[in-house]
């Protein structure tokens, strides 16, 4: 008899909907408690490497991860479909980006060191204060489904924490257990050929064996990317324990894209067809992807969907991902065309079998937009608007939920401020003259937004990630050898560091 401790969790060709060899087995709540516990005592090794250290052990993962590139591309393109072009690249951001918290380390800004010293004030003598962001504590994350490594086991969660100096316990997403199982033996792998302990990095399977990591009183921090209602089941667990912990959830967006009557009629062609090509990119299973987009009534907004459609009746798209987000999406696009205020604009190729679907574009008035208009379809269809004027425009734009982006295209000497000012107060990242799919990483990259696109202030991708992995701690009069080098007088290792209230670039 199959029980907890032993069920298998096997991943699914998309493209035939046959179960593959299973990837790992479901972990018991016994198993989890085990695997929090090794990772709370990797904590102090792992903070103690220093940030030094901490940054040769994130460049030690991604030389690893890059050693197995075959292999590791080849298996989570047999569990995603997602193609082994779309998932080189995506390896090869993986890895990117731990080099890049590497540097975010090394550079130490983050820990935003603090030193008042001692002496006389307006409201009497000061204390020797020094401040600056310590880890949090073992974070839990929760591996996404359509990015099997950027946002999975050796995700950007994964390296900010790590880089925070936080051991990390990962989730990992049913769509692809045997990609996250080598991924983590990879790493595992690397980070004790680095010095770090192996507990740093625990990895765990199955509903219930996620319940128990958001409960365990040991998880200080969870990190999720996943749909609306995972993300709020999650919650429901946290608020229920004993200690609050914070909740760092991607959930829902809708990525309004506006084209306003000069780009219309300078660019219209052009925009149509880039626009499917982001719409159906990776079968549309981005948290990015362009749902809503308002073209003008009117001749050149004609030329906008024409091209819209010519292109996606040529559009090649993968299966998507598993059976759930296969049935939602059929679901759900059938709903949108039955609303009687929508017409079908557009439908492309299917692929035969398995979680192929058909792309889908629809139309409707910004006059008598419904409610579906309004729905994220997690998958490659979207939602036309049709404005005749700047007030519908604006009308829509302010119905619309929260997003990570908006994007604007715009005529050559546009510069409609109203709508940029009512779109930012939306959305996490405003784009210009482009399309939103494709998240770079860097330090001035922020992918947040206001609820319900995520539940946070900060950013999952980007150097001020590792912001969510840390906290502020205090030493008032501490004798100078109990304090972390950052703050001490001379650090060994320099640092951006505010001494009296003046900002010192490197000391």
């Amino acid at each position: 008899m199959t029980t907890l401790e032993n069920r298998p969790v096997a991943g699914v060709d998309p493209w035939t909907g046959e179960a593959l060899e299973a990837g790992a087995v479901e972990n018991s709540a016994e198993e989890v408690r085990a695997i929090v516990a090794e990772a709370a005592a990797a904590a102090p090794r792992l903070e103690a490497l220093g940030r030094r250290g901490r940054a040769k052990l994130l460049r030690a993962l991604a030389q690893a991860l890059e050693a197995e590139r075959q292999q590791i591309v080849s298996l989570a393109d047999a569990e995603t479909a997602l193609g082994a072009p779309r998932l080189g690249g995506e390896l090869t951001r993986t890895c990117y980006q731990l080099e890049f918290f590497a540097g975010v380390v090394e550079d130490g800004g983050y820990v935003e060191a603090t030193l008042d010293p001692a002496g006389p004030t307006p409201m009497g003598p000061r204390p020797d204060l020094r401040r600056m962001l310590v880890p949090i504590g073992p974070v839990a994350v929760f591996g996404a489904s359509n990015f099997p490594l950027a946002f999975s086991v050796p995700g950007g969660d994964t390296a900010s924490a790590l880089a925070a100096g936080n051991p990390v316990v990962v989730k990992a997403h049913g769509s692809h257990p045997g990609t996250s199982r080598l991924v983590h033996e990879v790493l595992r792998e690397a980070l004790v050929a680095a010095g770090a302990p192996a507990g740093a990095l625990g990895l765990v399977f199955g509903r219930a064996a996620g319940e128990s990591l958001v409960t365990d009183p040991t998880v200080k921090a969870v990190g999720f990317t996943g749909s609306l209602s995972g993300g709020r089941a999650l919650l429901d667990l946290i608020r229920g324990r004993a200690e609050p912990i914070p909740f760092y959830g991607e959930l829902s967006s809708l990525n309004p894209l506006v084209v306003t009557a000069a780009a219309a009629r300078e660019t219209g062609a052009e925009i149509g067809v880039g626009l499917v090509a982001s719409v159906t990119g990776s079968a549309g299973q981005l948290c990015t992807k362009p749902g809503l987009v308002l073209v003008p009534a009117g001749t050149d907004g004609d030329a906008v969907v024409a091209a819209a459609a010519e292109a996606l009746g040529k559009a090649e798209v993968v299966p998507l991902l598993n059976r759930r987000i296969h049935q939602a999406y059929l679901s759900d696009t059938a709903g949108l065309v039955r609303a009687k205020e929508v017409s079908e604009v557009a439908s492309g190729p299917k692929p035969g079998g398995g979680y192929g679907v058909a792309p889908l574009l629809t139309t409707v008035d910004a006059d008598g937009i419904p409610a579906e208009a309004f729905a994220e379809y997690f998958g490659p269809a979207a939602v036309i608007v049709r404005y005749r004027s700047q007030a519908e425009l604006l009308a829509v734009v302010d119905q619309a939920p929260a997003s990570l982006t908006a994007t604007l295209h715009l005529g050559a000497d546009e510069a409609p401020k109203d709508l940029v000012t009512e779109l930012s107060r939306r959305v996490g990242r405003l784009v210009f003259n482009g399309y939103p799919t494709g998240v770079a990483v860097s330090w001035a990259q922020h992918h947040g937004g206001p609820w319900p696109a995520t539940n946070s202030l900060h950013t999952s991708v980007g150097a001020t990630a590792i912001r969510r992995f840390l906290r502020p701690l205090a030493w008032q009069n501490a004798p100078a050898h109990l304090l972390p080098d950052e703050l001490t007088d001379e650090p060994r290792a320099p640092l951006p560091r505010r001494i009296d209230g003046r900002l010192q670039a490197r000391h």
